[in-house]
Parts: structure tokens; C-alpha cells; sequence
């Protein structure tokens, strides 16, 4: 196995061992910063799967998520659900989402970039006014979820191991997906879809298969937030900071790369705990978030982590030309002349025999 690969792996395990021990620190304010953290980590790799894969730029991943959201709310409503119950239809949230994204997808797909783009946001709209009008979902009101009573020294951890587990399953199903022919069809569409279906990729099926599949933790991540929150509300559930938040830390970490959605939301979501509990104006929050995936496009194009890489691999290769170079160069013999220095240089540099040039 390759250095660079063992490098990585062990670096993942390590991550993941850190992230499992937070709960053992006994702070209630950092477990539950550590769950948003590992809800937006999650998602970001769900969203990276179709969007960072294909190329296709999803604004609409709120859907799926406020669909988790009322699908567990509904379910635990109708059901009496209470205590640690409610966990059981956290997977059905995820599986609500990924039906919603078959006809979702259908529609969306049949159009390519920036049509696409305008096509998820008028889908999300339309859940949104949805959620806000129809009478099942509690309208304006939203839904109230069970009352937990948890000790509550430990009242989040329940939540921030269950979005460890989601956010390193989708972690693991993207790396497996990169690496099989199905994630080699989906960079293949990202980099020229109509040559792809000349290759024989059947592009329409492929790219509803990563819409769907990114569509299912988003799912059970909606269905966890409500239970956190202990509420459905339209303005949360379908939020279209979500979309907006999801993009830039694809963006921010390295857009389709495997592990740039993680270090985007390592990087971007203390902020926006920090902006949640510090800035009395959230429009501010917002503009910032809008400002800075304004300055990553223009500036990062392709991420951090892509960028850095980029720079390492160049300032690695040089260094490894100026010390092959200096070993190359031979020692100057004795009695060397400029004479011969001009003849050396003269038939080196001559296309013809006696240094003249051929036309």
C-alpha cells in the first residue's frame, strides 16, 4: 500500500478516535457545538457527493434535509414516540428524503449548470411554501417534538455520536464511491458530460443514483436536528442558509475532492457557532458567509486544501531539480579555456555537424 494512502488512512482513524473522545470532556457546550460541527460535515460530504462529483451545483439540499425533518416529526407526532424511540426513524427521515430526490432529480436533471442551479432553488421554494401552508405540518406553529428527560451533563451525547456515525458513513461511502466505476462516471460527466455518453455512460442514471444517494444522510441529519431542537419550523427546516453554507464549505476545503468538504466544515462551522451566539443581527452573519464565498470563488477557486497541494507538489519538484542539478554538475577540469567553453557550447547548441543551424 502507498505511503500516501497509509498517510491518510491513519490520519482519518486519528480524527475520528479525537472526535469520539469529545463527549468524555463532560462539557455540555462543546458536545453540542460538536454535533452541529459533525451534522455539517455530514452533510457536506452528502452534498459533495453529487454536486462536487458531477459538477453540478445543488441549491436545493434543504429540501432533503427539511424533509428528515418533518418525516421524523410526523412520525413521532402520530406515533407518541418519546425518549430514545424517536432515533428509530431517524433512518426512515433518510429514506423519505431519498424517494422526494427520485422526482426531484428527474425534473432537475433534464437540464444542465446554471438552468439547473435556478431549477433547485424553485424546488426549494415550493417545500418551503409548503411547509409554511399545509395544515399537517403545523403551518406557521410547526410541530413540537417529545419532552426528553435527560440528565443533562450528558443530554447531547446520544445526538453528537449519532452524527459521528452519519457523518463518518458518508465519509466512507464517498471514498468508496471515488474509487469504483461509478464515481469515475461521475467525474467523467463533471469534466465533459456529452463525451461521457458517447464513452456509453448512461449520464440521466448516474446522475440520479448520487442524487439520491447524497439526498439520504441529509435526510437522517433533518431528523436528528429535530429532535435536538425539539421543534419543526418551517424557516429552520427549509432554510436556504443551509444550501448556501453547504456550498461554501465545499468550496472553501477543495470542491470535489474527498476530503475537502470535511476541512470546509472543520473550518466554517465554529464561525457560525460563534456568529449564532454572538452576533444579535443574523442578516450580519449572513453577509459575511455571503462576502466569503464571494472572496473563495474569485481568489480559491479550487479550495484550500487543492491549492496548498498544488503549491507543496511545485515547491517539492523544484527543490528535488536544483539538488539533482547541483549533483549533476561536473567538477570544472584543469585547464580549462573559455575556448573550449564557447566550442562545448557551440556544438551543444547546434542543430548541424559545426555548430550551424539546419533550415
Amino acid at each position: 500500500m502507498k505511503p500516501a494512502v497509509l498517510w491518510r488512512g491513519g490520519s482519518l482513524v486519528a480524527l475520528v478516535a479525537v472526535a469520539a473522545a469529545v463527549p468524555l470532556l463532560n462539557n455540555p457546550l462543546v458536545t453540542n457545538v460538536g454535533v452541529f460541527v459533525l451534522m455539517y460535515v455530514g452533510s457536506a460530504v452528502a452534498w459533495n457527493i453529487f454536486s462536487g462529483f458531477t459538477g453540478y451545483i445543488s441549491l436545493g439540499a434543504a429540501v432533503f434535509f427539511g424533509t428528515g425533518v418533518y418525516t421524523t416529526a410526523l412520525l413521532t407526532e402520530h406515533l407518541k414516540l418519546n425518549g430514545g424511540a424517536v432515533f428509530a426513524t431517524y433512518p426512515l427521515g433518510g429514506l423519505a428524503a431519498a424517494v422526494i430526490a427520485v422526482p426531484f432529480g428527474l425534473i432537475a436533471l433534464r437540464v444542465r449548470r446554471h438552468t439547473f442551479v435556478v431549477v433547485t432553488i424553485a424546488f426549494f421554494f415550493i417545500f418551503q411554501l409548503m411547509a409554511y401552508d399545509f395544515s399537517w405540518t403545523g403551518g406557521t406553529l410547526g410541530i413540537l417534538g417529545p419532552i426528553v428527560n435527560w440528565d443533562p451533563n450528558t443530554f447531547y451525547n446520544p445526538f453528537y455520536y449519532t452524527a459521528l456515525i452519519v457523518a463518518v458513513g458518508s465519509a466512507v461511502l464517498a471514498w468508496a464511491i471515488w474509487g469504483s466505476r461509478f464515481g469515475l462516471q461521475l467525474r467523467a460527466i463533471r469534466d465533459d458530460e456529452d463525451r461521457a455518453r458517447g464513452l456509453g455512460v448512461k449520464t440521466m442514471r448516474v446522475k440520479l443514483t448520487a442524487f439520491v444517494i447524497s439526498a439520504f444522510p441529509m435526510g437522517i441529519l433533518g431528523g436528528l436536528y429535530f429532535f435536538l431542537q425539539g421543534q419543526a419550523l418551517p424557516e429552520y427546516a427549509f432554510n436556504p442558509f443551509y444550501d448556501l453554507t453547504l456550498a461554501l464549505m465545499s468550496f472553501l476545503g477543495g470542491f470535489g475532492t474527498l476530503s475537502g468538504p470535511i476541512f470546509g466544515a472543520l473550518l466554517l462551522e465554529p464561525y457560525l457557532g460563534y456568529a449564532q451566539y454572538q452576533v444579535t443581527n443574523a442578516y450580519v452573519a449572513e453577509v459575511v458567509l455571503g462576502a466569503l464565498f464571494l472572496a473563495v470563488i474569485i481568489f480559491l477557486p479550487r479550495g484550500i486544501l487543492p491549492t496548498v497541494g498544488e503549491k507543496f507538489t511545485s515547491w517539492r519538484v523544484a527543490w528535488v531539480r536544483r539538488s539533482a542539478g547541483a549533483q549533476a554538475a561536473p567538477a570544472e577540469p584543469a585547464g580549462a579555456s573559455p575556448a573550449a567553453d564557447a566550442v562545448k557550447t557551440g556544438a551543444a547548441g547546434s542543430g548541424a555537424p559545426g555548430g550551424g543551424s539546419q533550415r
